[in-house]
């Protein structure tokens, strides 16, 4: 509700502008013909995903986390980081945010291990491994039509040394922070009845704490074809999500056929709530109210910050802007006010780096952060935003640094 509201409020000031001619309707048409098919693919895949998480996908992958783990949590760790990192790249870091957290919460739970360390490998996998493929990030669908529509395989070609640093410096992080918890072993059969459920807050050192109670409660019973279908449909979609097709067009397909199957074997699972009304209408209140700041000029406030060209210096600091004005903002506005300062693909490059793996320490630089925060409320796992922001402040500046670097590197 608070989403809609805001973005009830950014498109009554948009069109504001532009009953008052500051945003020429002629921009708009060409904003509209833009960004359309982006949140049709977004709207689109919400229903994907969100269907594939009803037939009971991501409690099949949970079921099996624990026994692919081998009672080692180390190795549990490592297979979630490895999941939450597909994920992000194929079904988008808001996917991971809202549908695999709850999954390793409760993984975690029912192995008797903290969540803390899972928890934060999903949200700070969610933002940096989402550098490599357009379908990974709305920005990064907003920098492929800056591009002039490259295709999926271009695309990944520039990004994939960045989008693995950027991937890499986190878990190191964790690693080292969290080393004697990763080193712990566990019962392969789950906990059934546990007599704490965890608060876990971050505090300056890493420290946790627990308290509260837990009900036990079991699982739906899964429709085998059901799952078998929606996996199908994944398993089609995913390879042509990266063809070079327009990606609404597979997803809508993919969506359209999902909810013919689910009307046959689970109608009620189907209702318009399936569709982010409150995020769709937020984006198009964001991208008119940023077009006319970029309009009147907004983006030379920037240019300063983001330096020039395309050597190293010059492009760190247009990530490290970029990275700052996410954590100020937001990853989206940021991404559109310092757009026009990226004239270049490897420029382009850099702004991604900054606004996608760069807001890890305010709980508003993305919106993947904050889903990722409320699906912990509800599983009553508690986050000190004071001990999230000085993580972030470790791991933000050396995760960027490392992934321009991949960039310059990689390309020289």
């Amino acid at each position: 509700m608070r989403l809609a509201i805001m973005g009830a409020v950014l498109l009554a000031v948009g069109g504001l502008a532009v009953s008052t001619g500051l945003l020429p309707l002629s921009d708009v048409t060409v904003l509209v013909e833009r960004v359309a098919p982006i949140l049709l693919f977004v709207a689109s895949m919400t229903v994907v995903t969100e269907l594939a998480s009803e037939a009971g996908i991501f409690r099949w992958v949970a079921r099996r986390f624990r026994q692919w783990g081998r009672g080692r949590h180390v190795l549990l760790w490592l297979i979630v980081a490895g999941f939450a990192a597909v994920c992000t790249v194929f079904l988008s870091l808001d996917t991971t945010a809202v549908l695999l957290t709850p999954v390793v919460v409760s993984v975690a739970r029912q192995a008797g291990l903290p969540a803390l360390p899972l928890a934060l490998t999903t949200v700070w996998l969610a933002n940096t491994a989402s550098l490599l493929l357009p379908i990974s990030n709305l920005t990064n669908l907003l920098a492929q039509n800056s591009m002039g529509g490259i295709s999926p395989a271009r695309f990944a070609a520039m990004m994939w040394a960045p989008a693995i640093a950027a991937a890499v410096v986190p878990l190191l992080f964790i690693g080292l922070v969290f080393r004697a918890d990763v080193r712990k072993r566990y019962n392969r059969i789950p906990v059934t009845r546990l007599r704490h459920e965890e608060a876990v807050s971050v505090g300056p050192a890493g420290s946790l704490a627990s308290g509260g109670q837990l009900a036990a409660s079991g699982l739906p019973a899964t429709d085998r074809a059901l799952l078998g279908a929606s996996s199908a449909v994944l398993v089609i979609l995913l390879p042509v999500l990266v063809s070079g097709v327009p990606v609404w067009i597979p997803s809508t397909a993919a969506a359209a056929v999902l909810i013919a199957i689910f009307a046959v074997r689970r109608r009620r699972a189907l209702s318009f709530s399936l569709v982010p009304w409150s995020l769709l209408l937020f984006a198009s209140g964001l991208f008119l109210v940023m077009e006319t700041v970029r309009h009147l000029g907004g983006p030379a406030a920037l240019g300063q910050l983001a330096g020039r060209g395309n050597g190293f210096a010059g492009l760190l600091q247009l990530a490290a802007t970029g990275a700052l004005s996410a954590n100020l903002l937001n990853n989206l506005p940021a991404y559109l006010l310092a757009e026009p300062l990226a004239a270049t693909p490897q420029r382009l490059a850099a702004l991604l780096i900054g606004a996608n793996a760069g807001p890890l320490i305010t709980p508003g630089a993305s919106l993947a952060t904050l889903l990722w925060h409320d699906r912990l409320i509800r599983m009553n796992v508690l986050i000190s935003w004071r001990g999230y922001a000085l993580f972030g402040l470790i791991v933000a500046p050396l995760t960027v640094l490392a992934a321009v670097t991949a960039l310059v590197l990689a390309h020289v």
